[in-house]
């Protein structure tokens, strides 16, 4: 590639990362009163800037990396939006001393917008394919703060509980009691 079109490449992402961060604060101000906040804390948004969303994301829709909106990442699951990894970053209330359980890997997007924030995360993905695709995306991105399992997130991880604060990405009709207990 032409140091051109890297350079092109380069701004368009920074570009799209900063266009992503403006959509979470008109999404914040749309829904401030279903949220109860004006807005989410500057540091959950410097962890968003900071992630490279675009790597999270499978090539054929990394146009789509930083639309605010669900995008595919196989398997039948998508990647969150940023508005609601921002969101769901922002209510745990993360703490540079934090130990959080995330339930959901997918990608490992979400938790690694968590590694910027605490001091370790958990996470867990049924899926094996995923699970393997995000542990080695995090491990290639420097993420050394992250554990990710192949595991039903259901019993939680109970070795490493309690945690500081739990989130799952995955769709569930409930709660399971051992996530509560943990």
């Amino acid at each position: 590639m032409c140091a051109d079109a890297m350079k092109t490449s380069t701004s368009a992402v920074i570009e799209d990362r900063a266009a992503m961060l403006r959509d979470i604060l008109e999404e914040v101000a749309y829904t401030r009163g279903e949220i109860g906040k004006d807005a989410l804390d500057a540091r959950v948004m410097a962890a968003m800037a900071k992630v490279p969303r675009e790597r999270f994301v499978p090539e054929p829709y990394r146009y789509r990396a930083f639309a605010n909106g669900p995008v595919p990442i196989g398997h039948g699951q998508t990647i969150s939006q940023p508005y609601i990894v921002a969101l769901m970053t922002d209510l745990l209330q993360p703490r540079p001393d934090s130990i959080m359980l995330e339930v959901g890997t997918g990608s490992g997007y979400q938790a690694a917008v968590l590694a910027q924030l605490v001091q370790h995360v958990y996470s867990m993905e049924i899926v094996d394919a995923l699970a393997t695709a995000a542990r080695e995306r995090l491990q290639r991105l420097d993420y050394v703060n992250v554990t990710v399992r192949n595991a039903d997130g259901y019993h939680g991880w109970p070795e490493h509980a309690p945690f500081d604060g739990i989130v799952v990405t995955a769709a569930a009709p409930y709660i399971p009691p051992p996530l509560v207990a943990q």
